[in-house]
């Protein structure tokens, strides 16, 4: 159905800032039935988060791709500070309504929702004192920031800019796919997505753009099937077009170690469970848990 294909990628990128994939606000809607129902967090996800961040003793979070707001809406609900940003007006929109649909709540309130671009976060946004205690960026958020210039440059410092937020003791939580089995196999692994509970989506198609012989984008074409907004019509299914950097596992690592500037101890996980290269199960996503120790 060529015509329910939503082309996301920008086609014109500003001189300064992240290119917005969901800038027609059609995308943002569509990404809304992927995820679910915001309360639909897996069980596994929800549990393994709040422990993570209980066990650090955190206490303000900054969400740095907050998208629609639904994992800062699941920390609002668990007594959590929260500060939540993104690049995309389009998907904060979400988060902003919810906000005031709940504002007679004392964590909505004072929910903290701004637009900021990664690579001018630090004067996009007032940090707290030292920092926050936590920082998060989930959901292969960060992939999105692509590499223009070809020397990761932008990763850099965003990446930089990111860990600036974190005070001395607190922790960064940030995930991508994993892109080495995509490179290796044209396809993602097996499994539905660790975060959400949609049972909307029917397909992910993938494609590997290669400039120089090297990796350069994954495109992800989601199909996902919309309800009918009308008693007795058909259900309809829509494609909607993200793309990302590939970023593969050890090469992501060494710059998280880089921004923190090697005053860090860092962790990987891969679907939430402890990672050990060349093991029988194979991620569908690895998060990396980063402590700043400076």
């Amino acid at each position: 159905m060529v015509d329910s294909v939503y082309r996301t990628r920008s086609l014109g990128v500003a001189a300064e800032g992240l290119p917005d994939q969901y800038a027609d606000g059609r995308a943002a809607r569509v990404w809304q039935l992927y995820i679910g129902d915001t309360r639909g967090r897996t069980a596994e996800y929800r549990s393994w988060l709040l422990a993570l961040l209980r066990q650090h003793r955190c206490r303000s979070v900054l969400d740095v791709a907050c998208g629609t707001g639904v994992d800062s809406i699941m920390l609002l609900e668990e007594g959590f500070q929260v500060t939540s940003v993104d690049a995309s007006d389009k998907m904060l929109k979400y988060a902003l309504k919810e906000r005031w649909e709940r504002r007679k709540e004392e964590p909505f309130d004072r929910w903290v929702i701004e637009e900021a671009n990664w690579l001018t976060l630090e004067k996009d946004l007032e940090k707290p004192g030292d920092g926050f205690d936590a920082v998060i960026c989930l959901g292969n958020s960060f992939a999105h920031l692509p590499d223009f210039k070809g020397d990761q440059s932008d990763h850099k410092l965003a990446l930089r800019n990111i860990a600036s937020m974190v005070r001395p003791g607190g922790v960064l939580v940030i995930d991508h796919r994993n892109y080495d089995h995509i490179l290796a196999t044209g396809c993602a692994p097996p499994g539905k997505n660790i975060y959400y509970k949609s049972d909307l989506t029917k397909d992910i198609t993938t494609s590997v753009l290669l400039v120089n012989n090297k990796a350069h984008m994954v495109t992800l074409d989601y199909t996902v099937q919309v309800p009918p907004t009308e008693a007795g019509a058909a259900p309809e299914l829509s494609t909607f077009r993200l793309s990302y950097y590939p970023h593969r596992l050890e090469a992501f690592t060494a710059l998280l170690k880089c921004a923190f500037q090697g005053k860090c101890q860092h962790s990987v996980l891969g679907d939430f469970q402890p990672y050990i290269p060349g093991q029988a199960h194979v991620p569908c996503y690895f998060i990396h848990v980063v402590k700043k120790t400076a």
